[in-house]
């Protein structure tokens, strides 16, 4: 008898699956690593790099963490999870919106043509 996965966890620690799936995808990107290239470094099929992305609770830590090495080689969990990869922080700065001010009306006057 085959069980659902995702139905036998409990909501708290669906969270924190979902957090880990959401952070190494956020890894991938940040290191501009594709996921079938990824899967492939790790030893895995794509189909199982999208369910590990996504936050299957079926797949092996194992794989996880393969992955995780496939991606950055030499990270560990706790540095994922903390986001101390220096990738993270360039592409969160990326992503940053910059503030911007509005014009004084003389700096809009000097542009009026």
């Amino acid at each position: 008898m085959r069980i659902d996965q995702a139905a036998a966890l409990p909501p708290s620690l669906s969270g924190q699956l979902d957090a880990l799936a959401q952070a190494l995808v956020r890894l991938r990107h940040a290191r501009q690593v594709k996921q079938s290239e990824a899967a492939l470094r790790a030893g895995i099929s794509r189909a199982t790099a999208q369910r590990l992305e996504r936050g299957d609770p079926g797949v092996a830590l194992g794989v996880v963490l393969r992955y995780l090495d496939a991606i950055a080689p030499g990270i560990t969990l706790i540095k994922l999870l903390s986001a101390d990869d220096p990738a993270l922080v360039t592409l969160e700065m990326r992503q940053r919106t910059q503030r911007v001010r509005g014009l004084s009306a003389r700096e809009l006057k000097e542009l009026d043509f």
